[in-house]
């Protein structure tokens, strides 16, 4: 890729390149712990908390729970590092439905991608990826307050991303045939 692409890109430009690169780390790093070898009694561990909290789920509980995931990826800094752990994270849960199920974990990734809720969730995680090193530099550049503003309007945005997300999400749970 040509530098000069960047340079000569408008500063919106940049961050959606950004978002879209992030994405594509996001998913990697989600593959990533999707295909960690997890043992049968760590995976039936993982799937048995995980059925505690479908128990009570409900749209509030899947907006928060999202929603601070994402509030902090936006910390400069330390956000990013944070934000590769819960990647990893979510791709070793999903190891494990799959190991627990019988299904290969990186089929029943891409089967997640099916539903909308799972690309909302994903553009609102790489957002705050994306944003928490933008605003970490214009930091560095000494020009953090008006980063921090565009930082405001993208958390409020990626809140607004993650709250449609979790509506749609508890619709389809809700749908479902129980049992």
């Amino acid at each position: 890729m040509d530098i000069t692409f960047w340079k000569n890109s408008s500063t919106r430009m940049k961050r959606l390149l950004s978002i879209g690169a992030t994405f594509l780390l996001a998913l990697v790093i989600t593959i990533a712990g999707t295909l960690t070898p997890i043992s049968l009694e760590d995976a039936t561990g993982r799937t048995q908390e995980l059925e505690k909290l479908r128990e009570n789920l409900d749209v509030q509980y899947i907006f928060g729970n999202n929603m601070m995931i994402c509030l902090i990826m936006f910390i400069p800094v330390i956000g990013p590092f944070i934000g590769i752990i819960a990647m990893y994270n979510t791709g070793l849960v999903i190891a494990a439905e799959g190991i627990v199920g019988h299904m290969p974990p990186l089929l029943l990734l891409l089967a997640l991608f099916i539903f909308p809720f799972t690309w909302m969730e994903f553009i609102a995680y790489s957002t705050g990826l994306a944003e928490s090193v933008w605003l970490t530099w214009r930091l560095i550049q000494r020009k953090g307050l008006n980063e921090l503003r565009k930082t405001c309007i993208l958390i409020a945005i990626c809140n607004l991303i993650l709250l449609l997300a979790a509506l749609i999400e508890m619709g389809i749970i809700e749908a479902m045939p129980k049992g």
